[in-house]
């Protein structure tokens, strides 16, 4: 029985009443609310569609078909299906942190099942657009259908509808979407989400003046996969960088955009990974659930880290936010304090992804602010750096030893026992560093006041962490360095040895690619401080799995040898095969262009901001046939 148009609209304006609804009503309102969406007439925005009625059902029927198979295109497409050029199956999506990770071990369970390096393997991660998906195979125009048969709508491109970055047809998946900006000034007030205005551009009927001017302006255009701005990087580099990756990402392009997809490159993983029948198995997008609450702040504690910085965090009334009770919340920095008036009987707004605690966006209502002017934890005076509250008392103050030695286990990640209550109780007994830790055997433990057992496993335990083989960028990252997380340690030692890194200098460190001139005085000047502790846990022989240099082949003698080299526009040839001979004759390939860039070599149909940024930084511009010359002198 089909729901009534009353008991919808109670649905969309009451979300309480998800609790009395029935399995069957629930599922059929997510059925109603997936067709009208598809036909580019949402009842519901995508962010309740999602987090809200979905994740309901999911919990309650997670075998239900909407989860098994490609969602259907609804109504208002030509009856006339025709098999695709290639299947175009949907995307797996993650609400959580805790999500990724799973997928994340897939991808490890896979590599080892087909004897591959976790460690080579790249991921690549694009903006989610939030358009109507497409494949352009030069000639016609289909729509993705249920993945294997959809319409045609070539009449789009006939309309005059442009590709994406002014590229050719031709070019498979896509999306037709319409500029956020172009959407906000001119359609805003007809539509009332671009999803509705989308549509109008598919439907057989004819164009009205708006969609006529859209498409006339290459406000609505199609956008190809190909050509999304990507991020790419190892996993380790990703799980290092998330947070920013996600902002970055989210941020690149002028469309809607509901999440960032995140996909294995190397073909052979992904040929084995495969799919089922709604989507591939090496791919999968995270959408953040950013819900927000106003809640009233009961208190504000200083909260000493690892590094000295004192965070605020604001005690609030308990809130009920994307399914989860919340009674606290980082506050950032004392800035923030400072500048908007968070405090006591505050009232601030509140997010909470699936990824990071929640966190306060700002202050809407202000109150008197308390500053802290000693450290709670060493009552050392604090100082000011920018927008932080500091305490400098980095030798003595116990918070900070504390939060050091319980991230370098943290880190190591190869041991078991070491946690926070571990550690603090390991402080009251006059542990104060690593080494020590190192130097106690299962009498130490026991005369600590820990059990019998728990002492054999802890000294189990520390054994297991220098015995057990770890990756020496990982061991260098356990040490918390100011600048040096994961992806730089990783980055420093493919150019320099671990055993050679304490004799770097600042210029030498700048010169390595990803590598700031700030940030490697504060890698030099941390280096020097952790010397003396490396050096003594070195004797206990911790077994490094090193990393292999790259190093500048000196076979090669053209003049682009060990210089850096950013590819950009439509190459003769493959552009991909085009970075692997280049960096087969030792040159070393980058991404983006910056000032550490010496040459940007350029196809056709280049991209006016890769131009601009060449000339900015006095990057020389080659063209494809000036580097194959030199390259082949």
């Amino acid at each position: 029985m089909s729901l009534s148009k009353s008991l919808i609209q109670q649905i969309i304006q009451q979300k309480s009443v998800l609790n009395d609804l029935s399995d069957n009503d629930l599922a059929e309102f997510c059925q109603q609310a997936n067709e009208a969406y598809r036909q580019g007439n949402p009842i519901v925005s995508d962010q309740d569609y999602d987090f809200i009625y979905l994740a309901e059902l999911n919990k309650r029927l997670p075998g239900h078909k909407l989860f098994q198979s490609i969602e259907p295109e609804g109504q208002g497409f030509s009856d006339e299906k025709v098999l695709l050029p290639e299947i175009m199956l949907s995307t797996d999506k993650a609400y959580s942190w805790a999500e990724i990770q799973k997928w994340i071990e897939r991808l490890e369970k896979s590599c080892l099942e087909i004897d591959i390096d976790i460690n080579d393997i790249e991921i690549k991660a694009t903006p989610k657009l939030d358009g109507f998906a497409g494949y352009d195979d030069g000639k016609h125009l289909y729509t993705r259908g249920d993945g294997k048969k959809g319409s045609d709508i070539t009449r789009v491109f006939d309309r005059g509808l442009q590709v994406f970055n002014a590229s050719e047809r031709g070019q498979g998946a896509g999306e037709i979407v319409i500029k956020k900006c172009y959407f906000e000034k001119y359609l805003a007030d007809s539509f009332e989400y671009p999803r509705n205005f989308q549509a109008s551009l598919i439907k057989e009927k004819a164009l009205d003046d708006k969609a006529k001017q859209a498409i006339a302006d290459k406000a609505a255009l199609f956008v190809p996969f190909a050509q999304l701005p990507k991020w790419i990087g190892s996993i380790n580099k990703m799980i290092d960088n998330f947070e920013t990756i996600i902002n970055d990402i989210l941020s690149m392009v002028d469309f809607d955009v509901d999440g960032v997809v995140f996909e294995a490159i190397d073909q052979s993983l992904k040929n084995h990974m495969g799919a089922n029948r709604k989507f591939h198995r090496w791919q999968i997008a995270y959408k953040e659930n950013k819900d927000k609450a106003q809640v009233k702040v009961l208190g504000v504690t200083p909260q000493v880290g690892r590094t000295g910085k004192i965070t605020p965090v604001a005690e609030l009334e308990p809130t009920q936010l994307s399914g989860a009770t919340i009674v606290r919340a980082t506050g950032h920095h004392y800035g923030l304090v400072k500048e908007q008036g968070l405090g006591e009987d505050s009232i601030v707004e509140l997010t909470r992804s699936g990824l990071v605690i929640p966190k306060i966006i700002k202050v809407l209502k202000p109150a008197e602010i308390s500053i802290p002017e000693i450290c709670p934890s060493c009552s050392s005076v604090l100082t000011w750096q920018s927008d932080f509250l500091m305490c400098i008392n980095h030798v003595e103050c116990p918070a900070q030893i504390i939060g050091k030695m319980e991230y370098f286990f943290k880190i190591l990640a190869n041991n078991d026992g070491f946690g926070i209550a571990t550690i603090e109780k390991l402080y009251e007994h006059g542990i104060r560093k690593i080494s020590q830790i190192y130097q106690l055997n299962e009498q130490d433990f026991a005369n600590m006041g820990f059990g019998d057992k728990t002492s054999q496993n802890l000294f189990n335990q520390l054994k297991r962490s220098f015995t057990q083989e770890i990756e020496d960028w990982r061991f260098l990252a356990a040490f918390g360095i100011n600048r040096m997380g994961m992806g730089n340690c990783e980055n420093l030692l493919k150019s320099y040895s671990i055993k050679d890194i304490f004799k770097l200098n600042e210029s030498e460190i700048a010169n390595i690619n990803g590598f700031a001139t700030l940030s490697a005085a504060l890698i030099v000047d941390g280096l020097k401080t952790l010397r003396e502790e490396y050096d003594c846990l070195l004797t206990y022989k911790f077994n490094l799995e090193l990393t292999s240099l790259e190093q500048v082949n000196s076979n090669f003698s053209h003049p682009l040898v060990g210089k850096k080299v950013v590819f950009t526009g439509k190459m003769q040839g493959s552009r991909d095969e085009m970075k692997k001979h280049a960096k087969s004759i030792g040159i070393q390939v980058v991404l983006s262009v910056t000032g550490k860039t010496d040459y940007l070599i350029i196809g056709d149909k280049v991209g006016q901001k890769k131009i601009e940024s060449a000339e900015k930084f006095g990057v020389k511009i080659l063209s494809e046939a000036d580097y194959i010359n030199i390259i082949t002198q």
